[in-house]
Formats: structure tokens, C-alpha cells, sequence
């Protein structure tokens, strides 16, 4: 590979390569990227078409201000002009107003969202309202991170008395520039008014004064009959920058003097380093050291094309790990062994005396695979420790922990960590890890200069973190007239709660996680067990999108539909009778019948599967419309989902993560598995770990029933129910079950 062209912008000396035209930026190479055609595109037809697109977002090119900005160091409320009328809302003077948004955003639209929530109690115009990224200040925001599908549902209330508590200190001090009660003033669009005399002050007159004010200790909110910015389709905050390419994800960072390296770990799970020859990785334009770390050995460069090209020179010797013999069929081994040993988590009526006495049985083994992430921005980070004070610049779900790594790393006290959260390519749980940070953070504390650590498709997958594998043994039977009497259900999987530590979150040593959707199956079924065993197994497990229901729901709503074989009874019919004591399920169920038209003719070839799981507060049902290639592939043409969140902040934003969650579910349902052999960790990069692709993206149409119930999470409850929709389809097309994922060549499953 010929070495990349380096460009100079400011004091930095990067690499680039992709045409740029940033102020005087030359052009570095005359390979176009979707990037780069979007910032030199800009300024001709482009301006047009994100006109009519997007709205403008308040004089501001985006939620991180423009390009560079977070290099500069500003982010959140410090770089916003104005003044803070509370830690959340800056208001300029112009009556801008910058809301400070302390989650992450990573294409769920919580930067909107969140937002919406605070502009509905600030009576203020949309247009005027742009939002950022919190620093990671515990002091201001306490502990934060973004997952569990929690952003909206735990923030609802509480972004909405911040923004009522804004709005009624600076109507206290209109109230007291004009010598009058704050009874007689009330906030109209951006503006106090005094009705007796017609005056008005923008809040951008007022703000300065109203950040001085005591703030209020009653905070009164909207009723939900008056709501005006709640539940509208309004366009997301964040879109105009990713349009125009000014969006800052955490690959775009640039601190001057800044190094990129690549971190080589051990390529046998446990191992670690023997010996290092760097002398010629060292003698590769570019490369300016080798660092052992803790990770592994890090190659450092002028750029990452140079760190690259060092790396594959770089001579490591490695001590083996302790797992050669460990590979799939052995991990599927230990996992089943490990089912006997179960603790009790739920046990209803006896299942042994029912299952003894019932005539019709059945009995099935489902095993699922580990699983990555497959973040498509790859994990990075840039650190810079210096003087006395550590800054990171990380696309992360976890800026507290990301704070607390760099402090025990350093030795720094957390007012001399700051953290800035930039855009995230993709997280589904992986970005709430710290790996990537400390790697970066090591270096820079070694070196003494800004360190950007970027890991390769084949870094992450290989040495990553993983969903957890696991077994379900189960056991059901039907009565005479064939409905359900027997749910015997045994689970075998890692834990994720006690690899991190958290065992004081476990109940009873069960890991909630690992048996939601299971603990609380809502079918009323008689006999009921369920059990969870936990092992250890040297493959590092962490947060997968929808956790435990990834898996949870696939299992449950696959063997129900056996059982509903085995009595002769229709899936949407069973599950309406066992459902008849939970409304809000059969609301969800009944709707994704009508609009999916079940029971109506399909094409020959062509069958209908159904699930129904419910996690995180909200309720999901998927109908799935599938066929079999000649070749034996399975083809989903189409999904009728419904979702039940409660209340709804933002309708665009919940239709775009159901279909989200239901491109990354079947993507794994379809192809997903991480591949374990001697020991080693094969599975390297997408052409192994296949992902949907366009052509193969059946039809979604999403259905939101918003009627006012407690509000649910969005980002995760749409991947649990199109695995065993997919399945449950695919099982009606060739009359047997699929209990092992992925679902492969559908030919394969006999």
C-alpha cells in the first residue's frame, strides 16, 4: 500500500485520505469519501437539498458546533455565547438556546429527544433550540451513561422541570427588572410578557440575571392536554450536521500533536506478551514508538496508515493462553453441563406431576451463540495527560466510567479529568466499555503527547466484548384440548452482572438480565418453572442491545409456538387466550395481526411467523413475512411491527428505532456468531460476521400505539421479537423448529 498523503491543518499533521475543503485545507489525496463529497458539496446544489430536508438548527452547524470544535475543547454549555440560566439551558443573546444533554448520542436521537422534553415547559420556538453534549461533570449532572433504554423514560419528568424551572427564573427576573410580581408576567415564545403594560424582554435580555437567581423549589408542570412540542414530528437536531459532514464522531477528533496508534494484543484468549523486536516497525516512515501497555503492544505513528503499516512489521512473541482446547462445540459442552446446577427463579404449580400426566409433550434444546457488536465507526479514543490534567475526546456511552478509568490510571482527581463526549457510530452496549480509553490514555501519559487510539474491525472482534452464549433446556406439554399446561424452563449462561462486578445487583445470585423475559413470561400457563445457571468461561461478555431479551425472546416465543403445533392450536390464537389477563398485550397483539392481514392468503412459498416480548417498559410485536430461496436462504420480505412505549416525546425517533432494532436482530438471527477455535477468537470482520444488507432489508412498517400508559424505553425492545417472528415463519414453510442460532442455510437445519 502506498503511504498516505499528510496534510496540514493548523498545527496538526494528520493524515488524510479524503478530500478536504476546510478555510485553506489543500487536498490531500483525490479519493472521494461520503464525507468529504458532503463538505465540498455543501456549499453548491447540497445547500439546497438540506434546505428543503432539515430545518435550520438555530445558527449553529450542529449539535458539536462545527468541525474541529470538540478539538478545541469546548463542548456542552462552555462554548455556547450566552449565559446559564441552570446547568441545562444557556441562553444566548440573541435567544438561543443551547441545551446541555447529558447522554450520548449514537443515532438513537436523544440529543432531540431530551431536548423536546425541556422546550416543552420553556415556552420557547423550536427553531431556537440546538443541544450538545454534556461534559462529564459529576458535580453538575451526577453519574451518567446512556443504556438500558433509560434516557427518556428516567429523564421525562425531570428534563421537563428543568425546563420549567428555567423558564420561571427568567420570568422572576422580568418580573423584577420591571418592579412588578412575577404573577403578572407569563413567558410567551422566547419572550416575558407583562400583560398589564404590553412590555416584553427577550430571554436573551434576562438570562444573565436569571442565572443568579435562587431557583425555585416547586416546580409546576404543562398537563399532557397542553403539551405543544411533546409528541410532534419534529426533525432531529443532529441531522443537519450529519448531512454537511460537521458532525464530530470520535474518528474526526484532531488535538495538535496528536499520535495515532494501533494497540496489538494477544491473539489466544489469556495470553500475554513474551518478547518485542520493534526495530522494524520503528524503521516504517511514520511509526515514532512501540509501547508495551497493558492491553497488549501499541504501535504509535504520525498517522494511521503509518501505525498500520509499523504493525505489520512489528516482531511479537506470545506467551499462549491456558485455553487451546477451547473452541464452539466445547463451550456448547460446558454451557449444557451447566444446566443441572440452576438456581430457582420461578416456580409455579409442579410442571414434574403435570408434565407426568399431560398426553402430548415436548421436549427441546435452544442454544445461541456469542455475539459482537459490530460497531460500524470503530472503537477509538484521543487522550491528552499533560500539566497536571488528563482530556479525553471518546465516542462513549459511559463518560463517568470513562472519567473514573483515566483517574485510577492517572492518579488524577476527577476535577482534573474532562471527558467530552463526542458522536457515536453505533454502541449497542459497547461503547459503555472502557478498554479503548484506557489504551489511549496509557499512551498518552507514557509519551507525554495527545494519543489517538483506533482499533481495526479485527481488534475489536477478536479481543472485544461479547454477548453471552448460553442453552435453554425446556420441557411443555398441552392438555386435551391442547392448549399449554407445562413451561418447564432451564437456562444455562455466563453472567454478565458478575464479570463486572456487580453481584450486589443480583438477586439471590441470579442475574435479572440474563433471565428477563423469562421470570416474567405473561402467557398464563399453570405449571411454570424457571431456572438460571451462571459458569465462568474465559470469553469476556458485557451489554448486548436488549441484553437478556435478545435471546430471552427468541427462545420463549419459538417454543410457545411449538407448543401451539403440538396442541393444533393458531400462534396469534393461543397467545390471545393466554394473554387474556394483560390488555395491553393483546392491544399490541391484535393490532400487528390486523395490519399484517394474519390469516390472509400469501403467496405460495410464502409463510407468516409471529413474536410478542415485552422489555424495558415497552411492548413489541412483530409479524414476519418470509420465504426460502432456491439456494435454501431464508428472504423476510416484510415486518409489521407495533410497539406500545407509553407516553411518546418524539414519533420519528420511536419508528427509527424499532426499525433499527429490527435490522440488527435479524442481522444476528440470520448470521450472527463469533467463532471460538483453539482458543483463539476467528471471527474477524464483516465478510465473517455478516450484517444485513440493502438488498436483503425486508419491508418495516412500524405501528405506535400511544394512549398514554407509563412511559417505556425505545433503543432496545425492537430487537427481541424478529428472531423468533423469522423463525417462527420459517418453521410454519418447512414444519421444523429452528433452536440454534444462527439461522444459516434454513437446509442445514434438518
Amino acid at each position: 500500500m502506498t503511504e498516505t498523503k499528510l496534510t496540514r491543518r493548523g498545527d496538526e499533521e494528520i493524515a488524510d485520505a479524503r478530500l478536504t475543503r476546510r478555510g485553506d485545507d489543500g487536498i490531500a489525496d483525490a479519493r472521494l469519501t461520503r464525507r468529504g463529497f458532503l463538505e465540498v458539496s455543501g456549499g453548491i446544489g447540497l445547500g439546497l437539498a438540506v434546505s428543503l430536508l432539515v430545518p435550520a438548527c438555530a445558527g449553529s452547524s450542529g449539535p458539536n458546533g462545527g468541525p474541529g470544535r470538540l478539538a478545541g475543547g469546548a463542548s456542552a454549555l462552555d462554548g455556547a455565547a450566552g449565559h446559564e440560566v441552570n446547568a441545562y439551558v444557556r441562553v444566548g443573546p440573541d435567544g438561543q438556546i443551547t441545551i446541555a444533554v447529558p447522554k450520548s448520542e449514537m443515532g438513537q436521537g436523544v440529543l432531540t429527544s431530551l431536548a423536546m422534553l425541556v422546550a416543552e415547559e420553556l415556552e420557547v420556538d423550536w427553531s431556537a433550540i440546538r443541544s450538545e453534549h454534556a461534559l462529564a461533570d459529576e458535580s453538575r449532572y451526577g453519574r451518567w451513561s446512556t443504556g438500558g433504554s433509560r434516557s427518556v423514560r428516567e429523564g421525562y419528568e425531570p428534563y421537563r422541570r428543568v425546563g420549567a424551572a428555567a423558564r420561571m427564573l427568567l420570568v422572576e427576573a422580568a418580573s423584577r427588572r420591571w418592579g412588578v410580581s412575577a404573577g403578572e408576567c407569563r413567558a410567551e415564545k422566547g419572550e416575558v410578557v407583562h400583560d398589564a403594560t404590553g412590555r416584553r424582554l427577550g430571554y436573551g435580555e434576562l438570562a444573565e440575571q436569571a442565572g443568579g437567581l435562587e431557583p425555585p423549589t416547586e416546580v409546576p408542570l404543562a398537563p399532557r392536554s397542553g403539551f405543544d412540542v411533546i409528541g410532534r414530528e419534529l426533525k432531529r437536531l443532529d441531522t443537519p450536521a450529519k448531512v454537511d459532514g460537521s458532525a464530530v464522531f470520535g474518528l474526526d477528533v484532531r488535538v495538535p500533536g496528536m499520535l495515532v496508534a494501533q494497540v496489538v494484543r494477544p491473539p489466544e484468549l489469556g495470553g500475554s506478551v513474551g518478547s518485542v523486536d520493534a526495530s522494524q516497525a520503528l524503521a516504517v516512515s511514520g511509526v515514532q514508538h512501540v509501547v508495551e501497555i497493558p492491553n497488549g503492544v501499541a504501535v504509535v505513528a504520525t498517522h494511521f496508515w503509518a501505525a498500520t503499516k509499523g504493525r505489520r512489521k512489528l516482531a511479537v512473541e506470545w506467551r499462549p493462553g491456558p485455553h487451546a482446547a477451547l473452541d464452539d462445540e466445547a463451550i456448547r459442552e460446558r454451557i449444557r453441563a451447566a444446566v443441572a446446577a440452576g438456581r430457582t427463579v420461578r416456580d409455579d404449580g409442579d410442571c414434574d406431576a403435570a408434565f407426568a400426566a399431560a398426553g402430548r409433550t415436548i421436549e427441546a434444546v435452544y442454544d445461541f451463540p456469542y455475539l459482537a457488536h459490530a460497531t460500524l465507526e470503530p472503537m477509538n479514543c484521543t487522550a491528552r495527560v499533560a500539566d497536571g490534567e488528563c482530556e479525553i475526546w471518546a465516542p462513549t456511552q459511559s463518560p463517568t466510567a470513562t472519567s473514573a478509568a483515566a483517574a485510577a490510571i492517572t492518579g488524577l482527581p476527577p476535577e482534573r479529568i474532562r471527558v467530552h463526549t463526542a458522536m457515536l457510530g453505533g454502541g449497542f452496549g459497547r461503547r459503555s466499555a472502557t478498554d479503548f480509553v484506557e489504551d489511549a490514555v496509557h499512551l498518552s501519559m507514557k509519551l507525554g503527547v495527545p494519543v489517538q487510539v483506533v482499533y481495526t474491525r479485527e481488534d475489536d472482534m477478536r479481543a472485544g466484548l461479547y454477548r453471552p452464549a448460553g442453552t435453554n433446556v425446556l420441557r411443555g406439554a398441552v392438555d386435551a384440548d391442547g392448549w399449554p399446561v407445562v413451561w418447564d424452563h432451564r437456562i444455562a449462561s455466563p453472567s454478565i452482572m458478575r464479570e463486572k462486578g456487580w453481584t450486589a445487583m443480583m438477586k439471590d445470585g441470579i442475574d435479572v438480565a440474563a433471565v428477563e423475559g423469562v421470570a416474567n413470561l405473561p402467557y398464563a400457563i399453570p405449571n411454570v418453572f424457571v431456572s438460571w445457571a451462571d459458569l465462568s468461561l474465559p470469553v469476556s461478555v458485557h451489554w448486548w442491545r436488549s441484553v437478556g431479551s435478545s435471546q430471552n425472546g427468541w427462545v420463549t416465543e419459538c417454543f410457545l409456538d411449538e407448543l401451539c403445533a403440538l396442541g393444533g392450536k393458531d400462534p396469534v390464537e393461543a397467545r390471545r387466550r393466554l394473554l387474556a389477563d394483560h390488555p395491553r398485550h393483546l392491544r399490541v397483539l391484535d393490532r400487528a395481526a390486523r395490519e399484517a392481514g394474519w390469516g390472509d392468503p400469501l403467496p405460495a412459498g410464502r409463510a407468516r411467523g409471529v413474536a410478542l416480548h415485552e422489555c424495558f417498559g415497552s411492548l413489541v410485536a412483530q409479524i414476519a413475512e418470509v420465504s426460502i430461496d432456491e439456494d435454501g436462504e431464508p428472504r423476510v420480505h416484510r415486518v409489521v411491527c407495533v410497539v406500545d412505549c407509553g407516553e411518546v416525546v418524539h414519533p420519528p425517533g420511536v419508528r427509527h428505532q424499532m426499525e433499527s432494532g429490527i435490522t440488527f436482530g435479524l442481522s444476528a438471527a440470520l448470521h450472527g456468531a463469533v467463532s471460538i477455535e483453539g482458543g483463539r477468537i476467528r471471527t474477524g470482520n464483516y465478510d465473517d460476521y455478516p450484517i444485513v444488507r440493502i438488498d436483503r432489508m425486508p419491508r418495516v412498517e412500524t405501528h405506535v400505539i400511544a394512549e398514554g400508559d407509563p412511559i417505556g424505553g425505545i433503543g432496545e425492545p425492537g430487537t427481541p421479537p424478529i428472531a423468533p417472528a423469522v423463525c417462527n415463519a420459517l418453521a410454519a414453510l418447512t414444519g421444523r423448529p429452528i433452536r440454534r442460532l444462527p439461522i444459516g442455510r434454513v437446509a442445514a437445519q434438518a
